[in-house]
């Protein structure tokens, strides 16, 4: 059959757009397949929550990420951070706990690492003192220890200034700090986007990783008389055992702060890591965390 050169064009115009209808429909069909297999961000009790990637800074999720809010003694991860960032620091050069330290619990009623007045602790059993019973009197030490100044007091203003610094060197807007341990005096603040960050700089240090993924130690301390004793010291962190991948971070809490949690996990090489703030309770921060982790490996 001769069709001809007009005929030719006509049939190829034909099966272009057949072609071309084709690859629509099965566009349509391959898009619809990948939005059905998206997961669904997740519903948070929390007022305030963030995640990201930790190894490309991604955000993976945010609610009221950028909102102010109390921290509670999640504050102390940037306690640690200061310490640890110290030019030339010698984890092993000890801290003689004073009467002022526990004085501050008492007084406070705060969470405590139970020092002992007199004892001689290393600066690295403070970092563990200070991140799993969330101890006071550890943060109390180590912004005494890491500050500048011939009183206590300037001491600490000149810790708790570095902290601010530092924030400020992270490119961060809405934090402030105006305490060492995060039982503040109404200028003691953060985000969920904001605390991530401070979390994700302080994992970058070897020994800060090694301290938050740590459930329970014990501890070799020297007494005032130069003998020893024992300090055991339990992660207020019920994620780490209780979910798979789990490295850190910390909890905090507090009247207005409610129940917060910075939390990280690793799976097949992805870690990621965030934030949840004022939550309603223990139970809802970490049920919290656990799906937003959930939801970032997902992504």
């Amino acid at each position: 059959m001769n069709i001809g050169i007009k005929g030719i064009s006509r049939v190829s115009a034909t099966a272009t757009v057949a072609l071309t209808a084709g690859a629509v429909i099965a566009g349509g069909a391959f898009a619809s397949q990948a939005q059905a297999a998206a997961p669904k961000p997740p519903t948070i009790v929390a007022k305030g929550g963030y995640v990201m990637n930790n190894g490309t800074g991604k955000s993976l999720f945010s609610k009221a990420a950028d909102t102010r809010r109390s921290t509670g003694s999640t504050t102390k991860i940037m306690t640690a951070r200061v310490v640890l960032a110290t030019k030339g620091l010698n984890l092993d050069s000890k801290v003689t706990v004073q009467k002022a330290y526990s004085d501050y619990i008492v007084s406070k009623g705060a969470s405590s690492a139970r020092l002992i007045v007199g004892d001689k602790v290393t600066v690295r059993q403070l970092l563990y003192g200070l991140m799993l019973p969330s101890g006071c009197d550890a943060a109390y030490a180590l912004a005494d220890k890491f500050g500048s100044g011939s009183t206590r007091a300037a001491r600490v203003k000149s810790f708790i200034g570095k902290m601010n610094s530092t924030a400020k060197t992270l490119g961060l807007k809405n934090t402030h700090f105006d305490s060492f341990d995060g039982i503040g005096n109404g200028s003691n603040y953060s985000t969920p986007k904001d605390l991530t960050k401070i979390a994700s700089s302080a994992m970058k240090y070897s020994t800060f990783r090694s301290v938050v993924k740590t459930k329970s130690t014990k501890q070799k301390v020297t007494t005032k008389s130069g003998g020893y004793r024992y300090m055991s010291w339990t992660n207020t962190n019920k994620l780490l055992g209780s979910y798979s991948g789990a490295i850190g971070v910390k909890t905090g809490s507090g009247p207005s702060a409610k129940y917060c949690l910075v939390f990280a996990a690793t799976r097949k090489g992805k870690t990621v890591i965030g934030t949840v703030l004022t939550a309603t309770s223990e139970s809802t921060r970490t049920a919290d965390a656990k799906k937003l982790m959930d939801y970032g490996f997902k992504k």
